[in-house]
């Protein structure tokens, strides 16, 4: 029987632990159960009929059909399951009301909920917050990541582009994921690996259906205040050894004059002696012999 409208399908078979199945692999073929609920609609809810579908190894093997009301084997394999549950008529009463409480239920709920979620999102535009962040990886390294973050646009079709001195850059840029931040609205993260000059100017360039022009943040390389302070620290040594140097020779100049003034009075103050001897004093010529 052809039906038309809305499937709601629901996947409720619990898989266990299969080896080779973690880590994002694609699900293996083998040792696999599935188990999913099928509801299909003609007219709304005026037609309904519900399926409960039964896998092993990816091939279906028994069905639940509420226009037949009883479960049927797919295959050989499923007879047995199919003989076990049509008896229990707990189960299958369980079965049988699924078509209202399950079905019906869930159309209506989706058919009142639809509507809004459309009305919040269909035409709904918001404009996206951009930020440049540089970081370092490795100290020793001359390499700077700058990092442009775009958060809190919708839809979620973006365009981010890193340029240096107005020139489109595509060496060393690699572009994150796009992330939901959980209110409708996305965020997308590109970096860019370069080694700034003194100078360069980089720009996170944005585009987005949001926007009437595209959204530009500018990032330039600037000292750091180690690397300022440093230079301070030299220019005030430089500033205090020359202030030195200039104290230490007045000093030296100062000296060598009062030594020549001292070295010219003593010139002037000696003269010969008889004899060949001098006196320092008048006291020392009494002292001499009569001739």
């Amino acid at each position: 029987m052809a039906f038309a409208g809305l499937p709601l399908m629901l996947l409720v078979g619990a898989l266990g632990r299969i080896p080779g199945s973690e880590g994002g692999k694609e699900t293996p073929a083998h040792f696999l159960y599935q188990g999913k609920l099928e509801c299909l609609f003609l007219n709304g809810t005026q037609r309904v009929q519900f399926l409960e579908r039964h896998f092993y190894d990816r091939q279906e093997y028994v069905r639940f059909d509420s226009d037949l009301g009883k479960f049927v084997a797919v295959t050989e394999f499923g007879k047995v399951d199919a003989d076990h549950w049509n008896r229990d008529e707990q189960w299958m009463q369980g079965r049988k009301a699924a078509v209202d409480y399950f079905c019906r239920h869930n159309y209506e709920v989706n058919s009142y909920e639809a509507p809004k979620r459309e009305e919040r999102t269909i035409g709904r535009r918001t404009k996206p917050t951009v930020t440049i962040s540089p970081t370092k990886m490795d100290p020793a390294s001359p390499n700077t990541i700058l990092l442009c973050t775009a958060t809190g646009f919708y839809p979620l079709e973006i365009e981010v582009q890193w340029l240096k001195n107005g020139q489109l850059e595509e060496e060393g840029v690699a572009f994150g994921e796009e992330l939901q931040n959980g209110d409708w609205t996305y965020q997308l993260q590109v970096m860019l690996e370069t080694q700034p000059q003194r100078g360069d100017v980089y720009t996170c360039q944005v585009g987005h259906v949001s926007l009437e022009a595209p959204i530009t943040v500018q990032w330039e390389p600037r000292s750091s205040s180690s690397a300022r302070s440093k230079l301070w620290t030299g220019i005030m040594g430089a500033v205090i050894g020359v202030a030195f140097l200039a104290v230490g020779l007045f000093s030296y100049l100062k000296s060598k004059k009062g030594e020549s003034g001292g070295a010219g009075g003593e010139i002037v103050g000696r003269g010969p002696s008889r004899g060949g001897l001098s006196s320092s004093s008048a006291g020392g010529q009494e002292g001499l012999p009569d001739e």
